[in-house]
């Protein structure tokens, strides 16, 4: 018995992938097996990046902190340890804000850590 490829079913599944290579470039938009195959890499790759953009973001968090720390006369790495003892208890995220949008507020948490650890 022959492949039927003129179903409903079939058709559905074909506008359904073609829909999700628009914009893709050349025949990965165009033809269904290339798209098929280009729609599998790019779902791959984006599920694959959403777990990299949070690394990415913690990185940068932490060079915005080690940078505003410097200016301020200390190490990311001593703040760190320091806020630890001096219970201040904050995630990066919010302390890298801090940092680029508040400078002062940064530096009041500083010098708070380093009457701690003196």
């Amino acid at each position: 018995m022959p492949r039927a490829t003129t179903g409903k079913v079939h058709h559905k599944r074909r506008e359904k992938v073609l829909k999700d290579t628009q914009g893709f470039y050349g025949a990965r938009k165009k033809l269904f097996r290339t798209a098929k195959d280009a729609r599998r890499r790019a779902l791959e790759n984006s599920y694959k990046d959403r777990r990299r953009r949070k690394r990415e973001f913690r990185a940068l968090w932490i060079i915005r902190i080690n940078a505003a720390a410097r200016q301020n006369g200390m190490s990311y790495s001593r703040l760190v340890a320091g806020m630890e003892k001096a219970g201040i208890a904050m995630n990066r995220k919010m302390m890298a804000d801090l940092a680029v949008s508040d400078p002062k507020a940064f530096a009041q948490i500083v010098s708070a850590v380093k009457e701690k650890i003196s």
